[in-house]
């Protein structure tokens, strides 16, 4: 249904194009993974406002323009609206289950806020609030209740959901009163549906809820605004019961008449029933429009499963992070698949099938196939699986001349997940591995008979520039917006200036100077002559050679925009395809930060050191600044989201009804900023400290990161730190010391203020909004029956349970004992052979009769 609000703007009916203000009301209809339907009278109103229609007339303009989107204003998985409990017993929880005052809870939460300066000015409203409420309450109970809470006004809804459990947890679970707790039980036994009813907030009885297996609740809820409390209740308010409650209503049976318990509430009857809700914390799925201006929408379905059925897949990258989820999750999800090549580089003296196998044997990525298919796990692979043996910074990706040939044959579509992800690596590596590897791929890929690529890049290509990111391929992009820029000519003069710095590193002038460095070092260098000189000079060269080149691309990754070597270089890559992929079925994927899985292949499974790692580590210990803009959203994304995106971009590629770019993104669909994020990460610690012991720990958890200003951080943070630090240096230097004094905590404030400023360009710098309108185009059509499997769903995220339960704990497993220098849990060995026979296993080595298969990726090449 099209409403037309206004007349074009300067065009008439023999115009090229129209431009009009057009409103479309969409018929809601179920979300494809829920079966709540809303009401048939419900729309959705989307105002288009003043859209140019090239080549259309007015009419043409309206006519052209296809809504492919679900409704705005229903939240497709909460069912409470319309199945609130009809054989309902009220059960009032003070008196029967708990003595609970309405101040210490709220006192609770002020005692624990995020800033100290916020602890102290909450603390002094809180006892004021404890002077004058008997005065308000000899007045008004509903007036000293909604007076009490507007002491928590700027509290977030995070904080109160956190703080609601520890006060549960660890205040009210030991004063639960036996006697009502059984009364209770027997009421739930009898079948009857119900209804606690407190003068407690929400973000306390929901936990008591849901440890007595109660769905429903009538408490006190706070009014937020964007996740923020405003101070004022919503109604009904939940008074206290009365002055001497505590003395004459202790009666184990809490059980309340729904007349008299809307009388005391001030409500009509039938306004009581509605004033219920669930029990269980609400997350609002997000839901935005995606309309398509230019051709028609695309209605045919596309079904993954019939897509890769018999097909042939090239993985490139397995080793890494999103690799080897990728492929464990296409096994379990794709078992009719035809074959997997997956491309490994050989190392020194071990081949690709031994890194393969040492993979499969160790990552507890494969656990779940194991599980399922026991002793034939092996065997189901095997048959799956072929590893060939390459490299793809070589031409034809460093492939034996017949498997290239038997590749180029065969393979429907490879997938390209491999990447150097070091910010600022060697520009050398960063060439080879980024730039020189996407240039094979097109190559190969122009080779073959009929595959298709689909490219891993990142959404930070965008570089430092704001605003929204559309999911548009640019030829020749530079955030600077260089004039005359060519990707191909800044793709040569890097490799020329490579060149240059290894000549520069041989000349006279450079061998002279690291002579000296080698002959003024202290302790074991010095006094060197002969050979051992020369060897020393030699590893001072390529150290200086190493630093030079990095620097080299730092300087020019900044020139034009970008904030580092590894955007740059990737960047770089994205141009290549623009301009050799021309004509090709190329599909570019960006992921945003790629993060801790939420289903697949398990809840929380997360590996190496990435970006939100070191900073999530570094706000669990006593760093209390971080200089960040609250505004800034940190765009995060599961690592099985990810995965599944790709799976349906691979089939809409093989299927040739791909775009160009995808942007597996959530800071346009389901937005954290930067302030949220950073107080997630802090309660998500809080949360570990609070269930250990000790003085550290308890230490710990009373410090809060909070975001400031990056002056405010200069000022009061490391780097002044680090200046009191020298200035005490400099006035204990003339005393005669055998060590420098401090120079451990100098140490670490340098590492500190460096790794801010490795991520700046992630906290701080560029308010980046990638849009992630394509592949939820995918999405729809997708059948029903396979959403759940290979479906994009990032809007559906609870950042709150996604941060707290999920990611940090996942972070604390996997990762932050690299970090502490610690090993992993030790986990038993599986023992997976590829292949399990003794003459199979001859055709793995170099040197057997059999055709020996070969990789491309290291196993520190993963996307972050």
């Amino acid at each position: 249904m099209l409403f037309w609000a206004g007349s074009a703007c300067g065009s008439s009916s023999a115009s090229t194009s129209a431009t009009a203000r057009i409103w479309w009301i969409v018929a809601p209809r179920p979300h494809p993974r829920c079966d709540f339907a809303p009401a048939p009278n419900l729309f959705t109103m989307l105002e288009l406002d003043f859209i140019p229609v090239p080549g259309a007339t007015q009419a043409e303009a309206v006519g052209r323009i296809k809504s492919l989107t679900l409704p705005l204003n229903h939240e497709p998985c909460d069912r409470s609206a319309s199945n609130r409990p009809a054989n309902r017993v009220y059960w009032r929880v003070e008196g029967s289950l708990l003595n609970l005052s309405v101040v210490r809870p709220i006192a609770f939460f002020t005692w624990r806020g995020q800033s100290f300066l916020e602890r102290c000015v909450r603390r002094g409203l809180v006892l004021l609030m404890a002077v004058l409420r008997p005065f308000f309450y000899a007045v008004d109970r509903v007036m000293a209740t909604r007076v009490v809470h507007t002491v928590l006004w700027g509290v977030s809804r995070d904080r109160m959901d956190l703080l609601g459990e520890e006060y549960f947890l660890y205040h009210l679970k030991p004063r639960l009163k036996s006697a009502g707790l059984q009364a209770l039980k027997q009421v739930m036994d009898s079948g009857a549906e119900v209804v606690l009813v407190s003068q407690g907030l929400d973000h306390v009885m929901r936990p008591l809820a849901q440890h007595l297996g109660v769905k429903w609740l009538l408490a006190n809820r706070l009014d937020l605004r964007d996740g923020i409390a405003t101070g004022r209740l919503l109604s009904p308010v939940i008074r206290p019961r009365g002055l001497f409650a505590r003395i004459t209503g202790s009666d184990p049976n809490g059980r309340k008449d729904a007349a008299e318990l809307a009388r005391n509430l001030d409500l009509a009857p039938e306004l009581l029933a509605q004033s219920v809700f669930a029990a269980r914390r609400e997350q609002r799925a997000l839901t935005h429009p995606v309309v398509l201006f230019d051709g028609q929408p695309q209605e045919e379905e596309l079904s993954v499963r019939k897509s890769f059925a018999g097909k042939h897949v090239l993985l490139v990258g397995f080793t890494g992070f999103i690799g080897k989820v990728w492929l464990a999750n296409t096994l379990a999800d794709l078992p009719d698949i035809g074959k997997i090549y997956l491309l490994i580089r050989r190392q020194k003296s071990n081949p690709a099938v031994r890194r393969f196998e040492k993979v499969m044997d160790e990552s507890p990525v494969f656990d779940k196939l194991e599980e399922q298919y026991g002793a034939e796990f092996a065997r189901f692979v095997a048959a799956r699986v072929e590893v060939v043996e390459g490299d793809v910074t070589e031409p034809m990706l460093g492939l034996d001349a017949n498997v290239a040939e038997r590749l180029q044959r065969s393979l429907d579509v490879v997938i390209n997940s491999s990447g150097l992800t070091d910010f600022n690596p060697d520009l050398r590596d960063a060439l080879a591995v980024n730039v020189d590897a996407t240039a094979n791929m097109l190559d190969f890929i122009r080779g073959s008979d009929h595959a298709g690529l689909v490219h891993l890049s990142t959404c930070y290509v965008a570089g430092q520039r704001d605003g929204r990111i559309s999911e548009t391929l640019r030829r020749d992009y530079t955030p600077a917006r260089v004039a005359g820029f060519n990707a191909e000519k800044e793709w040569q003069a890097l490799h020329a200036r490579v060149a240059e710095a290894e000549t520069l590193a041989e000349s006279p002038e450079i061998t002279e100077e690291l002579r000296r460095e080698a002959l003024g070092r202290e302790h074991a260098a010095r006094g060197l002559q002969g050979a051992a000189l020369e060897n020393q000079i030699r590893k001072n060269r390529i150290r200086w050679l190493r630093t030079y080149i990095t620097e080299v691309g730092m300087a020019r990754a900044r020139e034009l925009g970008w904030p580092n070597t590894y955007t740059f270089t990737k960047s770089l890559a994205e141009s290549l395809i623009a301009t050799r992929g021309a004509g090709l079925p190329v599909a570019i994927v960006r992921p945003a930060i790629v993060e801790t899985s939420i289903a697949k292949p398990f809840l929380g499974w997360n590996e190496g050191i990435n970006t939100s790692a070191s900073l999530s580590y570094l706000l669990g210990t006593y760093f209390r600044q971080l200089p960040t803009n609250e505004r800034k959203r940190l765009d995060i994304v599961p690592v099985d989201s990810v995965c599944q995106g790709m799976t349906l971009i691979a089939a809409a590629v093989m299927e040739r009804r791909h775009d160009a770019m995808y942007q597996l993104a959530t800071s346009v669909s389901n937005p954290c900023d930067m302030r949220r994020s950073i107080e997630l990460t802090g309660l998500a610690h809080r949360k570990h400290y609070r269930a250990l012991e000790g003085i550290e720990h308890w230490l710990r958890l009373h410090f809060d990161t909070i975001p400031v200003s990056k002056q405010r951080y200069q000022r009061l943070s490391a780097p002044a730190q680090r200046t009191m630090v020298r200035t005490i240096q400099k006035i204990m230097a003339p005393l005669p010391l055998k060590k420098t004094p401090l120079a451990r905590t100098e140490r670490s404030l340098e590492r500190l203020e460096k790794l801010i400023v490795l991520f700046e360009p992630f906290i701080l710098n560029n308010e980046h909004d990638f849009v992630a309108g394509n592949v939820e185009k995918l999405n729809r059509l997708l059948p029903e029956e396979e959403w759940e499997a290979f479906g994009y769903d990032a809007r559906s995220l609870d950042w709150w349970e996604y941060w707290i339960n999920i990611h940090i704990p996942a972070l604390r497993r996997w990762t932050y004992p690299l970090i502490e220098g610690r090993p992993l849990e030790a986990r038993p060995s599986r023992n997976f052979r590829l292949s399990p026979t003794d003459d199979e296993s001859k055709s793995r080595e170099p040197n057997g009769d059999a055709q020996t298969l070969q990789t491309g990726t290291g196993p520190s090449w993963q996307y972050s």
